[in-house]
């Protein structure tokens, strides 16, 4: 009985994600041939709600191509896929309370912003960390060094025991 109703939940969850999917998709379907450019994925990802790094998206975008790209996505690959990462609630954006946190870190006198010279030298000023640093996706080196420094920065001045919950 208690599965029946799981079961249904799903079958429900499914059927609303392939909705979502199918109105998100079509948007881009300019040619109404069940395709959209390439280019478009991303936006349609991030219209779902999913906030993958470019690294992840350039992962999903490899997933659903075809062998010869083309550079048009079919929606018949792309459904089943991003039904996946739904359903496996992926690439969730940072919950809204952590990087309003995070920003008042960076935000002591709290004016509710950072100057484009505040925003450099949180990105430039040296760290006391040894740079070896964790990058195990597809987004260009620089990138991936400098989200993974502004991180490590803000757990060392969120965390008061220094740097137990690096990103």
């Amino acid at each position: 009985m208690a599965d029946d109703r799981d079961r249904d939940g799903t079958e429900v969850a499914v059927a609303e994600f392939h909705k979502k999917i199918k109105e998100a998709f079509e948007v881009f379907d300019h040619e109404s041939n069940s395709t959209v450019d390439v280019r478009e994925v991303g936006t349609i990802i991030r219209s779902l709600g999913c906030c993958p790094s470019e690294g992840e998206l350039h992962d999903l975008i490899a997933e659903v191509e075809e062998e010869e790209p083309t550079g048009y996505i079919r929606f018949e690959k792309f459904l089943p896929v991003m039904t996946e990462v739904l359903l496996e609630r992926r690439y969730r954006p940072i919950p809204e309370d952590i990087l309003l946190r995070a920003f008042e870190v960076l935000d002591p006198a709290k004016r509710g912003f950072l100057t484009k010279g505040e925003l450099i030298k949180y990105m430039t000023e040296e760290a006391s960390l040894q740079v070896s640093y964790p990058c195990t996706h597809s987004d260009r080196a620089e990138w991936c060094f400098t989200r993974w420094v502004l991180g490590r920065r803000l757990a060392m001045k969120m965390e008061p025991s220094g740097m137990n919950h690096c990103p």
